[in-house]
């Protein structure tokens, strides 16, 4: 089996937009190995002329494996991670945007196809019918060159005083931010919920994503924020939504994108931050880093050596944001390196330090991680004068609940904002599903895609401001 890898620097999801001759994109598959399915995620990009790849293990919490090189010539492509002795070999059909091959790991050697869609099915909690009115929509964010599609709900006699314009998380998303690799639709399930307890809902795709149109790849949490603020722009402009209340609702990323257009549009009544981040993101991801490893079993002692130099690479990103990008590049590079130095070979070998160097360094470069990796929500909260309920798992391991639902409450005091509700739901995860540890792992294995206890908070919440 796939051994989940901890490594040194915490490697984000890498998408694009798949290539009719190349297998550039997102890959799903299952390997069946004596009776067990486990799916698996390739994640190719080309950089320059080489092709990359990571892999997800969704079932194991393994989410960004590097590998350590990748072919692909006269439709053959080759993934191999010598780290944990895999490989895979497979024939490209563009046609059938299908890859059939052979998956190899030591005494391993079964088939795998691959395809770009994963089989979707259904959810107890995704709705069957639909006793509300359903309108899909478009709206301009012209200054962002992007027409945004999304699907607007309002209850059965059409009247609503609330409307709320739904943010996804991060990573590409289309208006139910659907998670493929899980089989889990969120915001589906919680605009079904909000509007039969008749509250209107819009809810789109990402620029790029599904009928928007754009390109995803180059926007930065700026854009989305933007793309939000247009959203709210497009509901003004209709006379039969204009009178009502509007309020954002925030998940993970979108719970950063939230507070920076409340801060600027008054417009925006209220906030729903749903694992929204409190805290600066270099320290949030050293310290989800550490929640993963802790979640894996990995010693006490290692896991505080890790967190701590990984603070460190991320503080030298911080730390050299306002430079030109090539001066950035060599800078982290070198901070990279010398915390890679520091684990031993028997951990990780050249090879596949060299891999999370350049992998790291391919990431660093595109607008979204460097705007990201130094974003600190203070900025914004401290500026949030509207309601606002912020939520969060006690078992979230990626958005930890009590420094980032403290940082919330910080942000919004500094602002001298009174109405607001801080809330640790117990025992739900990042998802907000009711969990055993909050691991990754568990996602795609819970059966409830939102726990009716948080619809419930969020809802009554609502129509009692």
């Amino acid at each position: 089996m796939i051994k989940s890898i901890h490594s040194t620097i915490a490697l984000i999801l890498l998408s694009s937009t798949l290539f009719a001759q190349e297998p550039i994109g997102t890959w799903y598959g299952t390997l069946n190995i004596q009776g067990t399915s486990l799916p698996l995620v390739f994640h190719i990009i080309k950089a320059g002329s080489e092709y990359v790849t990571t892999m997800d293990s969704p079932q194991q919490g393994a989410k960004s494996m590097p590998t350590s090189k990748t072919t692909f010539t006269n439709k053959t492509l080759t993934v191999e991670a010598s780290n944990i002795g895999m490989k895979y070999t497979g024939t490209y059909i563009p046609d059938s945007n299908k890859i059939n091959g052979t998956f190899e790991q030591k005494t391993i050697r079964t088939m795998l196809v691959l395809n770009t869609k994963q089989e979707k099915q259904t959810r107890p909690q995704d709705p069957k019918d639909f006793p509300y009115k359903q309108e899909e929509v478009t709206f301009t964010n012209t200054a962002g060159g992007s027409n945004l599609a999304g699907t607007l709900t309002l209850p059965a006699n059409g009247k609503a005083s609330k409307i709320v314009v739904l943010i996804s998380g991060s990573g590409p998303q289309n208006r139910d931010e659907e998670l493929a690799p899980f089989n889990h639709r969120p915001f589906l399930v919680l605009s079904d919920y909000l509007t039969r307890q008749g509250i209107a809902v819009l809810r789109y795709d990402d620029r790029g994503i599904g009928k928007s149109t754009g390109i995803f790849s180059k926007a930065t949490t700026a854009d989305f924020a933007d793309d939000a603020e247009t959203a709210v722009k497009y509901i003004l402009s209709r006379p039969d939504l204009k009178t009502m209340t509007i309020g954002l609702v925030g998940h993970s990323e979108g719970g950063m994108i939230a507070p920076i257009v409340a801060s600027r549009n008054p417009n925006v009544k209220f906030l729903v931050l749903m694992a929204g981040p409190g805290i600066p993101i270099a320290q949030l991801y050293a310290q989800q880093i550490g929640d993963a490893m802790k979640l894996a079993g990995v010693p006490a002692d290692e896991v505080v050596q890790k967190m701590a130099s990984n603070l460190k690479i991320f503080t030298a990103m911080n730390d050299v944001k306002d430079l030109p990008l090539p001066h950035a590049e060599a800078q982290v590079e070198l901070s990279l390196r010398k915390e890679l130095d520091l684990e031993p070979l028997e951990s990780l070998d050249r090879t596949a330090k060299e891999s999370i160097v350049q992998q790291t360094l391919n990431q660093y470069k595109t607008p979204w991680f460097r705007y990201f990796i130094s974003f600190d929500p203070a900025v914004y909260l401290t500026k949030v004068k509207c309601p606002v309920l912020a939520l969060n798992g006690t078992l979230d391991f990626q958005v930890e609940s009590a420094a980032n639902l403290a940082g919330i409450k910080a942000g919004l005091q500094k602002a001298g904002n009174k109405r607001f509700e801080i809330v640790p739901m117990e025992g739900l995860n990042h998802l907000f599903q009711k969990a055993n540890t909050g691991a990754e792992s568990e996602y795609g294995n819970v059966e409830e895609t939102l726990n009716p206890a948080a619809l419930q908070k969020i809802s009554s919440w609502m129509n009692g401001i």
